[in-house]
């Protein structure tokens, strides 16, 4: 069953364009999920990705991307969930 990933990729100024070919070239479907900060010069991609687990969500990055990026598993909340977290601490 497919889980939520964050995934965060940072790289440098100096990579930038060869970061984004690479997205282009390898997974053009991930540039569809990204948000990317490079123009405020915060060279920084964050994606939200559909994956069985953190290995082939990271894998959806181009490799040599991949070492530097964060994946994490996340979830969203109801306010029933939140409610019940409530009453799970009385």
């Amino acid at each position: 069953m497919a889980k939520t990933y964050l995934i965060e990729s940072k790289h440098t100024e100096a990579e930038c364009l060869n970061a984004l070919d690479k997205i282009l070239e390898q997974n053009p479907q991930l540039l569809e999920k990204c948000y990317m900060a490079c123009m405020t010069g915060n060279h920084t991609g964050w994606a939200t990705v559909e994956a069985e687990d953190e290995t082939k969500a990271r894998n959806m990055l181009p490799t040599d991307l991949r070492g530097n990026a964060r994946v994490t598993e996340v979830s969203k909340f109801t306010p029933e969930q939140i409610r019940s977290f409530h009453q799970m601490k009385k």
